[in-house]
């Protein structure tokens, strides 16, 4: 499907919209003060080892310190296992190229491994989210535009999306040839049709990369950032660029030309088209992004047919409830109901794309009485999340009408990006109610003991507790007067919040 690159710059800030077929479908921030992590190499130091976790935090000067599972440093576990037992190299290859285990199934603990003041060469897997520190693998990975080097693990990979099975056996017979002895190569899609000759300046590229900072750790302090991933703008150009993003629109006269030299001096098989925006409406209002970003900031989505999805994301999971809203449909309450969940199932793999929502997800279809109608949503679901680059998990729908899945966070997601928990409700989005607040304060009146050597109770409220106050609750102020044997005074100011007041005895 036809796609673009939509780069809006500013001084203080980058930003990344991927358009598929005029629709926005990933979105990238960068502040300019605020860089990620993703991809950085430190040198670091092992500052605790738990072995409780099988973990280890370590020390890479970040405001947190990183989190660092036995799995990602296996590589040293095989050396490890190699010098105690003599190793079998055809065994320990076979380790080696496991790319998820349990470190139930590994024959040394986190300790054996690592120990604290131990200096280690990282990189940053996963972003920090919210308040845990970013997630980081002694599995070093050096991405470029059609392979990824892995300096620390001898394995060969092809990208799943290159289905044609005569094309995977090519690209891994280049690779085999064109790789450094010990370490490991990945074919990205974007590999495919590229010839041996283009693979293998890009493969000379990244080693001579991974060189260099091999001999920088060497000489660097303990922490320091070692090498830093490319920003925002030349990371999505050499990350999102494929055979179906036909052009790339910047609203920047300097960022053009830095992609454009990017391009340039970067071994790219496929040349998109390079645009200069110079447009006097903003360039993501002009490709109808900001709409569509507000629209994903919101909990309520609605449907064409008038039905509505609710999203709502806690810490451990979120859930998507789906309605038919205004939806009554023309003729059978089961068809109005598939409808309603055939649309949704496409919205909701859409806004997870676009929100980057990640981890455990619940959706909550609206129930259907035939299993074919059920069979029908979940295959419309996963048709639709296919499109996704994260990867995905997704289980058959329950007779509930209920949807378990997973999809791989890597970094925040939209929201925790652009908004804030609200200082007021801490992010509950509730309330208390006037009423409660009214009964609040009669109580604190009621129980006061510092109101005995005085003769007025001043109360000062938000503006809607103030008219409750006089129109509702009179009845209660009185009670309380002659209950005190103290005059009662309401005042209101638009400046207080609606939960603060206050009380003052003279």
């Amino acid at each position: 499907m036809p796609s673009k690159l939509i780069i809006n710059s500013f001084i203080w800030e980058r930003r990344v919209a991927l358009t598929e077929n005029g629709l926005p479908v990933e979105f990238y921030v960068e502040k300019c003060s605020e860089k990620g992590f993703m991809g950085n190499i430190y040198k670091g130091k092992v500052v605790r080892v738990l072995p409780g976790m099988q973990a280890a935090f370590v020390e890479i000067g970040l405001e947190r310190t990183a989190f660092l599972y036995v799995g990602d440093v296996y590589d040293h576990l095989v050396e490890f296992e190699s010098m105690m037992t003599g190793g079998d190299d055809d065994d320990a290859l076979q380790v080696r190229n496991q790319q998820y285990f349990s470190y139930m199934h590994l024959p040394f603990s986190i300790e054996d491994l690592l120990h604290e003041g131990q200096e280690i060469l990282v990189q940053v897997t996963r972003e920090p989210i919210g308040t845990k520190g970013a997630r980081v693998s002694s599995h070093i990975s050096l991405p470029g535009r059609n392979i990824v080097l892995l300096p620390t693990v001898d394995q060969i990979g092809i990208s799943r999306k290159i289905i044609q099975e005569i094309e995977r056996k090519r690209l891994k017979e280049i690779i085999e040839e064109i790789k450094p002895k010990s370490m490991g190569m990945i074919a990205r899609t974007a590999s495919e049709g590229i010839t041996q000759d283009e693979l293998k300046k890009e493969a000379d590229f990244l080693v001579y990369l991974w060189e260099g900072i091999q001999k920088k750790a060497a000489k660097s302090a303990n922490p320091s950032l070692i090498y830093e991933e490319l920003d925002i703008t030349l990371r999505t150009v050499r990350d999102l660029f494929k055979g179906g993003v036909e052009t790339v629109v910047l609203d920047s006269r300097d960022e053009y030309e830095r992609v454009i030299t990017f391009i340039e001096n970067f071994p790219f098989h496929f040349r998109p088209k390079i645009e200069l925006y110079e447009g006097n409406v903003p360039i993501f209002e002009a490709y109808g992004i900001e709409e569509e970003l507000s629209r994903a900031l919101e909990s309520k989505v609605w449907l064409k047919s008038g039905g509505y999805i609710v999203i709502e994301s806690t810490e451990a999971l979120t859930t998507i409830d789906v309605n038919t809203g205004k939806f009554v449909g023309k003729r059978h309450l089961e068809e109005t109901i598939l409808k309603t969940n055939l649309q949704a199932a496409k919205e909701v793999a859409y806004q997870l794309r676009l929100r980057n929502i990640g981890g455990l997800i619940i959706i909550d279809f609206i129930d259907m009485e035939n299993e074919s109608s059920r069979e029908e949503v979940f295959n419309t679901l996963k048709e639709a999340l296919k499109s996704d680059r994260m990867q995905t998990s997704i289980l058959k729908m329950s007779e509930l009408g209920l949807i378990q899945m997973t999809r791989k966070r890597n970094r925040d997601n939209l929201q925790s990006v652009l908004k804030e928990k609200c200082q007021y409700c801490e992010g509950t989005g509730l309330l208390k109610s006037p009423v409660t607040i009214c009964y609040e304060i009669f109580r604190k009146i009621f129980y006061a003991k510092s109101i005995e050597n005085t003769q007025k109770i001043e109360i000062t409220v938000h503006p809607r507790v103030f008219d409750i106050l006089l129109k509702d609750e009179m009845r209660q102020i009185e009670y309380l007067e002659k209950h005190t044997g103290k005059t009662i005074s309401i005042f209101s100011t638009p400046n207080f919040h609606l939960e603060n007041y206050e009380i003052n005895y003279f």
